[in-house]
């Protein structure tokens, strides 16, 4: 298979899309479970962290992390999966022209 195949790239980007649509559920559930949390939870929240409410410490000390870590997870995915499609366009290629010439 080539790499500037249609094949190719349309295969790549369902997959990144897979990825994609992964990272923003889980950072959907992080935005949108605070507030269940609060709601649902309102003494556990209030507890105090540091010095600060559950609530605050989640939402101004860890929520920034946890989106670089979504972040760092889907560029090293990202880019995992196009060097595995790679090496499997490649590997087709050399079985393809094993065959042609054998």
């Amino acid at each position: 298979m080539d790499l500037h195949s249609d094949a190719f790239l349309r295969r790549l980007m369902r997959r990144q899309l897979r990825l994609a649509i992964a990272c923003a559920v889980t950072f959907l559930i992080a935005l949108l479970g605070l507030p269940l949390l609060n709601y649902f939870y309102p003494e556990a929240m209030a507890t105090r962290v540091f010095g600060f409410t559950l609530t605050w410490f989640i939402l101004g000390v860890l929520f920034f992390p946890f989106v670089w870590i979504i972040s760092y997870v889907f560029i090293k995915r990202s880019i995992f999966l196009e060097e595995e499609e790679e090496a499997s366009a490649a590997s087709e290629a050399t079985q393809e022209s094993g065959k042609v010439g054998g």
